[in-house]
């Protein structure tokens, strides 16, 4: 049987361990030209979106782990959230944070 809580929470940990260097890039980009030039300051400012569009997609990323590790606790997890049938065990081995069986999900999209 394939252990999804340990899987899950390595997953956690990886993103945490990132998040020091992403909110760090993310901080508000200085507007001062007398420091830096026109061009320097918008190459600052497309890496800061970069890296607040990093902390968003962490953050969703986080989310989604914290409910599939509350699914394990409530016996939920490996069901569709929306048809209540089995995931696909290899689809849950991919990302143990899907919360529907390919069906459904193609049905969302």
């Amino acid at each position: 049987m394939h252990d999804y809580h340990k899987q899950l929470q390595q997953m956690r940990e990886e993103l945490l361990a990132n998040a020091a260097t992403t909110d760090a890039q993310a901080a508000v980009v200085e507007l001062d030209q007398s420091k830096v030039g026109r061009l320097s300051r918008m190459d600052a400012m497309q890496a800061q979106a970069m890296a607040q569009a990093a902390v968003s997609r962490r953050k969703q990323q986080l989310r989604r782990i914290e409910v599939a590790l509350q699914r394990l606790k409530d016996d939920e997890f490996g069901f569709c959230a929306v048809c209540e049938e089995l995931i696909n065990p290899l689809r849950l081995q991919l990302d143990p944070t899907v919360l529907m069986c390919i069906n459904c999900a193609e049905q969302s999209e």
